[in-house]
């Protein structure tokens, strides 16, 4: 019985998702520049015109010795190594702001949206728990989430992969260290933006402002970029694995504590504020 009472939920509020074409066009856009525009914009070029940046072969001449090093040095041209360095390490944190846009997106409508339709009460009276429908909207939020981010990565490897088949001879796409981000970092940043975004929507009055402040994830990924851009920071693999595990890890602790912190008395305290 509970289990049933989860998964309705979970599936009216995917449905509600699928079928507004105003929420679920805007999180497509994002995939498609990030894994169909910006690729191309990057290895066509390198076709006719010499795209090296000062600042990219800087990090690449001071790429400390390994694996990394040695497989771009092995390539004869500059805009090979500039193209697989780009791709492959440059854009890699992109991948994860899909799923916090979507999450920040998702999240923060899953209870302030039923507070805007009217539709919160009714809700709360049903016969599921409060811990279980907190984690039912949870779920909601971040099974689309990860479904985008696959979408997103299948896009980019694809494209990365036809673009750059003439300039290498062959595929270059995907390296480990990307699927390490696509099963393991990217599903839990994904469940704590959601966690995050739906325990703020469930405390605020309406979408604008969960969403406002649920946009706060996205900070400490914009730090990650900028240490990949100027080689502060490299994600190998194994600061992505140790990265995954503490956010799963911090994952787990905070859905396991939410339940002390929301209650029905507080859900029916929003609805009067």
């Amino acid at each position: 019985m509970r289990k049933r009472q989860i998964r309705a939920v979970i599936k009216k509020d995917i449905k509600a998702v699928t079928s507004s074409f105003q929420l679920w066009l805007p999180m497509l856009l994002l995939p498609v520049v990030f894994s169909l525009l910006l690729p191309c914009l990057l290895i066509l070029p390198a076709y006719k015109y010499d795209i090296s940046e000062r600042s990219i072969l800087e990090v690449l001449n001071n790429l400390p010795p390994g694996e990394l090093r040695e497989t771009i040095f092995s390539f004869a041209s500059t805009n090979q190594q500039m193209v697989y360095f780009s791709v492959h390490y440059l854009f890699a944190p992109f991948l994860l702001i899909i799923p916090l846009m979507a999450a920040s997106v998702l999240g923060a409508g899953s209870f302030a949206r039923e507070k805007e339709r009217k539709t919160m009460e009714s809700l709360l009276f049903a016969p599921i728990s409060a811990p279980d429908l907190f984690r039912a909207k949870i779920f909601a939020a971040f099974i689309p989430a990860v479904l985008l981010t696959f979408f997103s990565f299948l896009l980019y490897g694809t494209t990365v992969n036809l673009a750059a088949y003439r300039l290498f001879g062959g595929l270059i796409f995907p390296r480990p260290h990307w699927l390490i981000l696509l099963f393991w970092v990217s599903p839990a940043l994904s469940l704590g933006a959601v966690f995050l975004n739906v325990f703020i929507s469930a405390r605020v009055k309406g979408f604008q402002e969960a969403y406002q402040l649920g946009a706060v994830t996205v900070l400490p990924l914009i730090a990650l970029i900028a240490g990949q851009i100027t080689g502060v920071l490299l994600l190998n693999n194994t600061v992505l694995w140790l990265l995954g595990a503490g956010l799963w890890l911090l994952d787990f602790f905070l859905i396991r504590r939410a339940g002390r912190y929301l209650d029905r008395n507080k859900l029916f305290a929003t609805l009067a504020s």
